[in-house]
């Protein structure tokens, strides 16, 4: 079975130097690795910028996630999962709490990852009645595990 594969072309500007454009590691990877050029330490955080800035096309949306390297640090992400909207032109940082204060990425590392995705144009229709489900209202853990 073949699978039908296009490209998105997404303009890119360097604002540093070291500034490193995210490529895929393998083939199949929806994620692309974003790579710190500088951090700000605050008492509440740690701030890594990319050094890029992105011209995300209409209709499409960049999403930041944590690499999976983060779990052999003694970090979190701030915002669990940020977005890049469209229209946003500032230069891409990543925000992370960190409670040890050691044990964080370094200028040079690879924060986090980059997913740029479609996503519909949404309207919300106000009902008196949803339809019934098998799940119904189980929520956290209603499946079993």
């Amino acid at each position: 079975m073949s699978t039908i594969k296009y490209t998105l072309g997404v303009h890119i500007k360097k604002n540093h130097l070291d500034a490193i454009i995210p490529t895929y590691a393998k083939e199949g990877d929806a994620g692309m690795d974003l790579t710190a050029v500088s951090i700000d330490f605050t008492e509440n955080y740690i701030e890594y910028d990319t050094g890029l800035q992105f011209e995300i096309p209409e209709g499409y949306v960049g999403l930041i996630f944590p690499r999976s390297s983060i779990s052999n640090k003694d970090m979190a992400l701030c915002n669990a999962v940020g977005v890049i909207d469209s229209l946003y032109r500032g230069n891409v940082t990543c925000r992370f709490r960190n409670t040890s204060h050691n044990n964080y990425y370094l200028i040079g590392d690879r924060v986090a990852q980059i997913v740029i995705m479609p996503y519909p144009e949404v309207s919300f229709i106000e009902v008196e009645e949803l339809s019934t489900t098998e799940r119904g209202e189980g929520g956290y853990g209603s499946s079993g595990l």
